[in-house]
């Protein structure tokens, strides 16, 4: 099993995923060139991808998710809203649709697309299931509901959201309509919500976890590095490796 988060944050995301004999990218929200380039220098073959999982139709995790699949010619795989909102962004795209909430199998693994709270049409989380276990992705949502929390139990690998410092943002430069859309129940997960679901995750099987889509403007890193120290320090049942999600450069690729 292999991970890379090649992107995470407003300007773009991306997250390579290998499982079995299968290799994936949940979303590509950067542009092409840019995604390329981060596969090149993190060692992923781009021709060895073999298909695009799309968790909503937000530009920053659409950007270029149609060229990408033309280029090497993988399926583009999101539910049906998504892929008519989508429309302009996957045209001369092989497209498979999915029904949010029903597992599917794809190649070696069972992808199951579980339904999230953001604000926009049929956003999804996704857990991805191999023989070598159990890899969760879930960003941009506002609330975690108790089916998010029960579909990403027992995962090896987690991706999670942390988008906002509750300080930071109400005390920042942004509009207060805009500051309660974030908070909102359609918004983002905030660090001491994300820090909260942590706990509630912890298992000794959880050997990998990034931290996503921090906000420029109201978060910083620090904030949560002392979210996942304190989490470390505060349970003894797993210690895994932590990656700060960057929207400016990717992480190692990392194999467990």
């Amino acid at each position: 099993m292999k991970i890379c988060s090649l992107a995470s944050g407003s300007k773009g995301n991306c997250l390579y995923l290998e499982c079995g004999n299968t290799r994936l990218l949940i979303d590509v929200g950067m542009s092409l060139r840019e995604t390329l380039l981060r596969m090149e220098l993190c060692g992923i073959d781009p021709t060895g991808v073999n298909a695009v999982l799309l968790t909503h139709e937000h530009v920053d995790h659409i950007r270029s998710a149609g060229s990408f699949a033309r280029k090497f010619g993988v399926p583009v795989v999101a539910s049906h809203m998504v892929c008519q909102k989508a429309e302009k962004y996957l045209k001369k795209v092989r497209l498979i649709e999915f029904e949010s909430g029903v597992a599917f199998s794809f190649r070696d693994v069972q992808v199951d697309p579980f339904p999230i709270t953001h604000d926009s049409c049929d956003p999804v989380g996704f857990v991805v299931e191999s023989d070598e276990g159990r890899c969760g992705s879930v960003t941009d949502l506002g609330i975690v509901t108790r089916l998010v929390a029960d579909k990403l139990r027992s995962c090896r690998f987690l991706n999670l959201e942390s988008n906002h410092d509750m300080d930071m943002l109400m005390n920042g430069p942004y509009p207060w309509d805009l500051k309660q859309r974030i908070k909102s129940r359609h918004g983002h997960l905030s660090n001491a919500e994300s820090l909260e679901l942590l706990h509630d995750l912890a298992h000794e099987g959880l050997e990998v976890l990034v931290m996503a889509h921090l906000s420029e403007v109201n978060n910083h890193p620090d904030h949560v590095v002392a979210n996942t120290e304190s989490f470390l320090r505060d349970q003894n049942v797993c210690s895994p490796i932590i990656v700060i999600g960057d929207q400016f450069k990717s992480s190692c690729l990392i194999e467990i």
